[in-house]
């Protein structure tokens, strides 16, 4: 059982076109910073190059709890697909929570686990099992497994059905495109409220969705 892990890889500049938490989003030509349903602008969470674009994470933080960050098509995130020719870093709004306190560049990892690995009676999950592989090889140390920031493509790890969002676009059923955690300390925090964050997509319509558990 093999699972794409997004590992911590140190700071990276903050327009870089590299895998990445926080910084300053690329988009193309004409892109407007997306707003909460409150009125806010949303906050800038992650840059996911994937094969057949970039994913732009956003996620409100303006006033956290009142705004249904947690829920897909609230309206308290956003998430884009965008193509990777013709990206350029996005102003940034002057007011409102916009950007994350500093930039984690990511590189990805692939983890190989066995499923006999698992707790006994517990079901196996393969985000799970890679997060404990990546703790045990090559060498197991403190805080090793908050080095892990999520992982790309896969299943989402014990996410009901009936919470896999709908394109709204063309209705079909949106793709499993990523996991997100917090991060590794608090100055580069994602704040998701303690959970694991979902990313869905699109591919078709380039229409994304964020979710947590």
């Amino acid at each position: 059982m093999q699972t794409n892990l997004m590992i911590y890889d140190g700071t990276a500049a903050a327009d870089s076109d590299v895998p990445r938490t926080g910084g300053v989003p690329l988009a193309p030509a004409g892109f407007t910073w997306p707003v909460c349903g409150c009125g806010g602008p949303l906050r800038f969470f992650a840059h996911l190059p994937v094969e057949d674009g970039v994913l732009s994470v956003f996620v409100c933080q303006n006033d956290p709890g009142a705004c249904e960050f947690w829920a897909a098509g609230s309206g308290a995130n956003r998430v884009h697909l965008f193509p990777r020719e013709g990206l350029r870093p996005v102003a940034v709004p002057e007011n409102g929570l916009t950007l994350l306190p500093a930039v984690s560049a990511i590189r990805t990892q692939v983890v190989t686990v066995d499923p006999e690995d698992r707790d006994e009676g517990v079901d196996p999950d393969a985000y799970d099992l890679g997060r404990a592989g990546w703790k045990r090889d090559p060498d197991e140390r403190f805080g090793k497994q908050r080095e892990v920031l999520g992982s790309l493509g896969g299943s989402p790890s014990y996410l009901e059905d009936d919470r896999v969002p709908g394109c709204p676009s063309c209705t079909g059923t949106m793709e499993f495109a990523a996991h997100l955690e917090e991060g590794i300390t608090w100055e580069t925090s994602m704040n998701l409220g303690g959970q694991l964050g979902y990313v869905f997509v699109c591919r078709p319509c380039r229409e994304g969705a964020f979710l947590t558990d």
